[in-house]
């Protein structure tokens, strides 16, 4: 039988992480669009609810005044659900936020088609591709619990604005906890040398399922968790592309303006070479299981080592 890895939501983690973080930086406020139960901001709430925020169902008055408590010396992190932190609150984000270069850190949940029974109003193909236009804005979308945890404590230890993308559904554990990840360079998971699949979020996990189907077909295949879509490792992925020859990119995010327009634009410039994507293909999406929308709007290990056939 094989093996069972055990599954938590990135949300999930996120909201442990805020509890730990908490005890050490006095600093730290955290605020939430009456989603904390959701959010997990929860339990930062019940540890220090003096420095817990509920703006209610105000997802830009939450990004305005975070970024005036952020200019008044603390370190903020904002949540919502992506669509509305990301939809809503675009311009805040874009001027209040970034422009005057506040420590604020918007921690959204609940990206993608993964959201589920909740229906295409609530499911976000669009808010990496919005955040990543923004000038100086850090953009992570971790594969696990703990990597979640590492890049986080990266995040909040450096100044400036960030958005973290993070999921309701529990994904497979990935990584140790002392794992080397570092904001901005891509990890290799898996080597190989037939194509390399660059893949972030959720799809990091399917991307190895797949490199195991490929494998006993004898094709094998390089998996590299992109969990910084910006600043972009350009570098690795060139590298990669060099190496295997074919490139498929892997997200639970439209292919366009996400991570496979980011790998793209670098491919273009750098060492131009044709490109699988595997992600929403410009479409909404719809109310049911995450399991079977991900079949549906083709976002899974099969649909992957569908992107690797074509290329190779």
């Amino acid at each position: 039988m094989a093996e069972v890895k055990k599954k938590i939501a990135t949300r999930e983690a996120y909201g442990q992480f805020l509890v730990e973080y908490g005890s050490a930086r006095e600093d730290l406020i955290v605020m939430s669009a009456d989603l904390s139960g959701s959010n997990k901001t929860d339990g930062f709430e019940k540890a220090y609810p003096e420095r817990f925020i509920e703006v209610g169902i105000s997802e830009q008055d939450m990004l305005a005044e975070a970024a005036g408590i952020a200019h008044m010396g603390h370190v903020v992190a904002a949540s919502s659900f992506a669509m509305f932190a990301a939809g809503r609150g675009y311009e805040v984000i874009r001027n209040s936020i970034a422009h005057t270069k506040a420590n604020v850190k918007v921690c959204a949940t609940h990206g993608g088609i993964s959201v589920g029974e909740d229906g295409a109003s609530h499911q976000t193909f669009e808010d990496i591709a919005l955040m990543r236009v923004i000038p100086d804005m850090i953009v992570v979308n971790p594969a696990d619990a703990l990597s979640t945890k590492i890049l986080l404590k990266q995040i909040f230890d450096a100044e400036g604005s960030a958005y973290v993308r993070l999921g309701r559904s529990g994904v497979p554990i990935l990584y140790g906890e002392d794992e080397a990840l570092e904001i901005g360079k891509a990890n290799t998971i898996r080597e190989g040398t037939d194509a390399a699949v660059i893949a972030t979020g959720l799809m990091v996990s399917e991307a190895l399922e797949a490199a195991e189907i490929l494998s006993s077909e004898g094709i094998s295949v390089k998996v590299v968790d992109m969990h910084t879509i910006k600043p972009l490792d350009e570098e690795a992925i060139v590298a990669s592309v060099k190496e295997c020859g074919a490139v498929v990119t892997a997200e639970e995010h439209s292919i366009i303006g996400g991570l496979g327009g980011a790998v793209s634009e670098t491919l273009a410039r750098n060492y131009p070479c044709k490109v699988a994507m595997v992600g929403q293909n410009d479409t909404f999406g719809e109310s049911g299981k995450p399991a079977d929308l991900m079949k549906k709007y083709g976002m899974t290990a099969n649909d992957i080592v569908a992107a690797v056939k074509s290329l190779i």
